[in-house]
């Protein structure tokens, strides 16, 4: 079955800080968008990339693909004012049958073996949503009040969210919903049911500066295995 990776990386650098997108950070000497493309690239021959970029970073997406020497693989679109708004422009390029991944572009600690088992549950069930269980106390808050629940319970949530196309495509035609926090949330709204699969708590989304560190440490220690 075809696959496509449509890579979501249209953040800013406001909570890092920088003036400079975070997904053009660098991390071990290339910017943290790379990285991701990179696993992606390398976890199947035949998966093709449409990253979705702010219009004014086209130029930087551009040298991104050249780097990876991807120009027969990757496709780059303009994003949109939310999220949804963005998957929707990366999933209008897709006119056939295939398996779907959209992926946050700054989790670019993703591993080849968790691309993999969402791709082959997603060929089995329609879809996989990556989870890991909380490790925190977690509290619920409602108004003034609040209550402890069973963080055993509790999932979080995490990319590449994976779906056959037959289901993320018609998803996509809804009108945009303040609920929809991912594509999940799309799907499941269409009438659809989602299926998780077991995440991996090193496949973190980089948003402040310790994440930049984590994410060091990790891929340094990933090197000497």
């Amino acid at each position: 079955m075809k696959k496509y990776a449509v890579i979501v990386a249209g953040g800013s650098g406001l909570r890092m800080g920088t003036a400079m997108p975070k997904q053009f950070l660098l991390l071990q000497g290339r910017p943290v968008l790379w990285h991701t493309l990179h696993t992606f690239l390398r976890s199947y021959e035949d998966v093709q990339i449409i990253l979705v970029l702010p219009k004014a970073n086209l130029t930087e997406g551009e040298s991104l693909r050249k780097n990876l020497h991807a120009e027969n693989r990757m496709v780059i679109t303009e994003g949109g004012d939310t999220r949804f708004q963005s998957v929707k422009n990366g999933l209008q390029l897709i006119k056939e049958e295939a398996v779907i991944f959209v992926h946050d572009g700054v989790r670019s600690l993703v591993t080849e073996g968790l691309i993999h088992r969402c791709f082959e549950q997603a060929v089995i069930k329609g879809s996989a949503i990556p989870v890991v269980t909380a490790t925190d106390s977690i509290r619920i808050m409602e108004d003034e009040d609040h209550y402890v629940m069973n963080r055993n319970h509790v999932r979080i949530v995490q990319t590449p969210q994976t779906f056959q196309s037959k289901l993320l495509l018609p998803a996509f035609e809804q009108p945009y919903d303040e609920s929809f926090t991912d594509e999940a949330t799309v799907v499941e709204a269409s009438g659809e049911n989602v299926y998780l699969v077991e995440g991996e708590y090193d496949n973190i989304k980089i948003t402040r500066p310790v994440d930049l560190l984590i994410a060091e440490k990790i891929l340094s220690e990933r090197s000497t295995l």
